[in-house]
């Protein structure tokens, strides 16, 4: 025994003197590697994907707080990323998320910034995707989409000169078609990568080696507007064990002969093992490893520490090329191979990782948020244009607040519905914060304007507006005043369309003695409607959980009138009250179902009916006399049961999976009531489905499609379920299982169900494997007609059976579904201590035409939802409005209006004083025989009380000429060669003199204009527009 010791103490000895007597020594590590013609080329892209908000808010994560959630702090990232730049000039990084990166900048001294300027010239470091946020491509609208992306690209252009060429959506989870050729192709991106597709599409293109491809998005653009796409291995990190971050588990390179653990030749045959596998999968002798995950490069030298080693002994080896590497540079090699692609086409929807987890249920998820994201896009449109009529002050207030918490809302975790609750009370604080500092700048943009016969400046305004921002829950402080005799309550409707519009108005009041006026005094017909109980219940509720206080006042009423405004203008209404002898509005008649007995009831006053059957207490059928349509429609509300993952497969449903277990019917248990009221505006038809589910159905006079507005929850759980409720419309019409939705609310794709186009599907979810998101609508058709339903803010929905369409309304849902964020769907509101499940509100539209007749109102009206009328109120003594303020405006040259099929979707004066403006053909070629035609904008007319000085025609994003970026432009070569295809139109460049904007079907056409000098303050002097009425 003691022989042993003596044994080994002797070659502890002997060894240590052999480790002294080596030599350590520094190793320059060469990283210098470029490309290498005739080997595989692994091209290592060092990258973080930063969410801008998910688990922790937006600023947590940027600071490094609330790390008990998760660690992660992207100041450490950016701030350590520059010093490991700058330690190799063959380093090299991407960043993505500019809600972050600005952040950080402002913070960064002069010699920072400077040193930062420097690494994005040389290449070292590039701003790629380049919006605010990844946004989310599901539920976010594309107006939403291309502001975002602009904010971003232009503080990119204006601080470093650069156009971000590459688009890097490798969160989201599924992919549009308007993401491919409109927020990539159209913004100047050379190519697209992503990481989720289908886990059967993946597979199959694995075997196949079409992970990557050509992707035309646009049936109506082809090949004009294609892109270079792709879809990661697996997901957007690196390969198994190559993972550098302080305390990952994989192996470092152990390069140092005198310690223990060498394994320099173990980890190059890890390399070249997983670079081979890749290889086998992938055209071209160019693979992509992403070389980072969530919040990494805390500490950026581990990472390229470890990667430094990697080039050395990889190229050492021989048997493959590493090199540091940026998509931009991976696209330019892979289009220097002159390699045919596979063509891809229409989208990556809907969404699964596996058999039972289709990551559909996040296209409903926390629904009064995405209801208030699209209520503010509408707003922020709006108010832009206010903006520019008044002129945009250095000073607060203006609208740049809402603009960046409007970007913020579009990532893929916060108007997608996936975040932890704190995080969606974030954004939604945000959002509440930049409205009312618009609000406050549209309240003062229109005291200009209707001021504006006097000589008064906008600084000097007296006119007081307010607004109501909660009358989606019936509370509207300045229309529920007495109106005492000589006491008038002033309407100004602001209409931010580009044509003449007519619709409803409605606000609550007090009394039913009232009387409304146009700007012209005439009395207009108008219509006193009850507050019913479901809605003062849900006031009374939401109005204390907003404001912190009860409403002191309960108005009794709705009154209901008909509004005409000019394009981008308003008009003026007066509301005054009455003697009880006086003529005053219509009261509504009131009549209930019980009194019909078992016959039917019709409403609707023009061209529109709608039959209810009394004793089924439901909708029975839609007659329109002008059409001839006469169509069996039954309308009806059911709940699938969330599943709680206790099965074999522990995949439950929750934020952003749909797995339902069963779906069951929802009515009341005793025959169901309803009652009409009807009068000279609408008609109504009020419902209890369930006593948590409320209805009321709408036919206008004058209009041809039916309003539904829904009211459900507090959805129940007291049964230990959790519910996601559904609509179904349901038809006798014949389907063949196809119907179509939008995408992002631009073009429609066509759906089958059961089926994709890419490859045969293996049903295993029947219900959620067909559900699609819905941001402007769905519709089907037959042989004979066409039945479309609108929405008013993104949804999932299907057609799940022929002739039925179906709309997921609402969720609340008891288990974490296991996809990250850790946390039930079960949005519940507090008032006193108290807390009880979200009641939510909202709309969706139905209407029937002859076949090839239903995009025109699907187009046009989709445009009204999207931008509703702006109400600002004010009072006045006497009748003294109309002597001392403008009554009715249009920012347009009298009697002008923009085409039927052309909406602006952006004015904004910038901060240079120049104007960017956007132009869009709201149809699809060959969606519609008379409008999917090549139609013109005059700018003179459109702007006639400025003189232009310059027109420039922009990319979509607004960083380069368009010009410029179409000479930039790569164009891949397909299988197969070229394909027949309808030649793409695109409007001709914009005569100087004439100035005249030319929009082919589907075109968008985006324009810096720069005026002359105004000689004064009130550029848009008032007048009376001759489309007052």
């Amino acid at each position: 025994m003691k022989m042993n010791i003596l044994v080994v103490v002797l070659l502890v000895l002997i060894y240590s003197v052999l480790v002294i007597l080596v030599e350590s020594k520094y190793i320059a590590y060469n990283t210098s590697q470029g490309i290498v013609p005739n080997k595989l080329n692994v091209h290592l892209v060092a990258h973080t994907h930063d969410d801008v908000g998910w688990l922790k808010t937006v600023d947590q994560y940027y600071v490094g707080s609330n790390n008990s959630i998760q660690g992660a702090c992207v100041r450490n990232v950016l701030d350590s990323l520059i010093p490991a730049l700058l330690a190799d000039k063959n380093r090299k990084f991407i960043y993505v998320e500019q809600a972050f990166f600005q952040r950080w900048w402002r913070e960064q001294s002069e010699s920072i910034q400077n040193t930062v300027k420097k690494l994005i010239s040389t290449g070292q470091l590039e701003l790629i995707n380049g919006g605010m946020c990844m946004h989310d491509e599901a539920a976010p609208h594309y107006i939403d989409m291309i502001d975002q992306t602009t904010l971003g690209h232009r503080f990119i252009k204006q601080e470093f000169n650069q156009t971000p060429r590459i688009g890097w959506q490798i969160d989201p989870f599924g992919h549009s078609a308007v993401q491919a050729y409109l927020l990539g192709a159209e913004v100047g991106f050379d190519s697209l990568f992503f990481g989720r597709i289908d886990y059967q599409d993946r597979a199959k293109r694995k075997d196949e080696k079409t992970l990557e491809f050509v992707w035309q998005g646009s049936k109506t653009f082809g090949s004009s507007a294609q892109i270079f796409a792709g879809a990661f291995l697996e997901n957007y990190e690196p390969p198994a064990n190559f993972y550098f971050e302080v305390n990952d588990a994989s192996p470092i390179v152990q390069d140092n002969i005198n310690l223990f653990d060498y394994n320099v030749q173990e980890r190059v045959n890890d390399f070249v093992t997983a670079a081979l596998s890749q290889a086998n999968i992938t055209r071209t002798n160019h693979i992509m490893w992403t070389m980072g995950t969530d919040f990494k490069y805390q500490y950026a030298h581990t990472w390229f520490r470890e990667m430094d080693k990697l080039i050395h002994y990889v190229n050492m080896d021989g048997r493959v090329n590493a090199l540091y590497s940026t998509p931009s540079i991976y696209t330019d090699v892979k289009y220097a191979t002159k390699e045919q692609w596979p063509l891809k086409t229409e989208d990556f929807f809907p969404y699964a990782d596996r058999g039972n987890a289709y990551w559909t249920g996040y296209f409903t998820s926390r629904p009064a948020f995405k209801r208030y994201v699209r209520m503010m896009s509408g707003y922020y449109l709006a108010a832009r244009q206010l903006e520019f009529f008044k002129g945009r002050s250095t000073v607060r207030p203006n609208t740049d607040y809402l603009a960046d918490a409007l970007a913020i809302a579009q990532h893929h975790d916060a108007v997608s519905g996936t975040e932890k609750q704190h995080v969606a009370d974030d954004y939604a604080k945000r959002l509440s914060i930049g409205y009312a500092e618009v609000e406050e700048l549209v309240a003062s943009s229109l005291a200009c304007l209707v001021e504006s016969t006097n000589n008064t400046s906008c600084g000097k305004t007296v006119t007081k507006f307010e607004q109501c921002p909660l009358l989606n829950i019936s509370y509207c402080p300045p229309s529920e005043v007495d109106l005492p005799h000589g006491k008038n309550l002033v309407i100004v409707v602001y209409n931010s369309l580009g044509w003449q519009r007519e619709d409803i108005v409605r606000i609550p009041v007090n009394s039913k003695s009232v009387i409304v006026r146009d700007s012209s005094k005439k009395e207009i017909a108008s219509q006193i409607l009850p507050m019913v109980n479901a809605s003062m219940g849900i006031r009374n509720h939401y109005v204390k959980a907003y404001l912190g206080k009860s409403p002191s006042d309960t108005p009794k009423y709705w009154l209901a009138f008909l509004a005409s405004v000019p394009p981008l203008g308003f008009s003026t209404y007066i509301v005054s009250g009455t003697q009880p002898t006086d003529t005053s509005s219509t009261l509504s008649t009131t009549h209930l179902s019980q009194d019909s007995g078992n016959g039917t009831i019709e409403i609707g006053q023009g061209n529109l009916n709608l039959v209810y059957a009394v004793n089924e207490g439901k909708l029975t059928q839609y007659i329109n006399k002008r059409s001839s349509v006469k169509e069996f429609v039954d309308q009806s509300y059911s709940f699938y049961s969330g599943n709680d993952g206790s099965d074999l497969d522990p995949q439950a449903s929750g934020a952003y999976v749909f797995r339902p277990n069963g779906s069951y019917p929802l009515k009341s248990e005793r025959q169901v009531s309803f009652t009409v009221f009807r009068g000279p505006v609408l008609d109504e038809v009020h419902q209890q489905i369930t006593p948590w589910i409320n209805q009321i159905t709408r036919v206008y006079k004058g209009k041809e499609h039916v309003e539904v507005e829904f009211t459900v929850g507090p959805i129940p759980i007291d049964d230990g379920i959790g519910k996601e409720v559904a609509t179904q419309i349901t038809t006798t019409m014949k389907t063949n299982k196809t119907f179509y939705t939008d995408s992002n609310g631009r073009d429609f794709i066509k759906r089958i169900r059961d089926f994709r186009t890419d490859w045969d599907l293996q049903v295993k979810q029947p219900v959620a494997g067909n559900y699609y998101p819905i941001n402007l609508g769905l519709y089907m058709e037959d042989s004979k007609t066409e039945l479309s339903v609108l929405v008013d803010r993104s949804v999932g929905g299907s057609s799940l059976a022929d002739g039925q369409m179906e709309l997921m309304l609402h969720r609340r849902l008891l288990f974490d579904d296991s996809k990250g964020v850790a946390e039930a769907l079960n949005e519940t509101v507090c008032v006193d201590n108290e807390c009880q499940g979200l009641t939510i509100k909202g709309n969706f539209y139905l209407r029937i035409d002859p076949l090839g007749e239903g995009a025109k109102w699907r187009r046009s009206f989709g445009q009204e939802i999207y931008s509703p009328f702006l109400l600002a109120f004010s009072e006045q003594e006497g009748d003294k409005w109309s002597t001392s303020h403008l009554s009715t405006f249009s920012a347009m040259a009298p009697s002008y209006s923009l085409p039927d099929n052309i909406a602006m979707i952006t004015l904004q004066e910038l901060e240079d004083g120049k104007v960017l403006l956007r132009l869009a053909h709201l149809y699809e070629i060959g969606e519609d025989k008379d409008l999917s035609v090549i139609a013109s904008v005059e700018l003179k007319k459109l702007f006639s009380e400025r003189k232009i000085n310059k027109v420039t025609e922009m990319n979509l994003s607004a960083n380069q000429e368009r010009a410029e970026m179409e000479k930039k432009r790569l164009v891949w070569q397909v299988e197969g060669g070229p394909r027949e295809e309808v030649t793409a139109a695109r409007g001709r460049p914009v005569d100087p003199s004439k100035l005249v904007v030319e929009l082919e079907p589907m075109e968008i056409r985006t324009f810096i204009v720069e005026f002359r000098p105004s000689i004064s303050l009130k550029r848009f002097v008032g007048r009376t527009n001759s489309f007052e009425r």
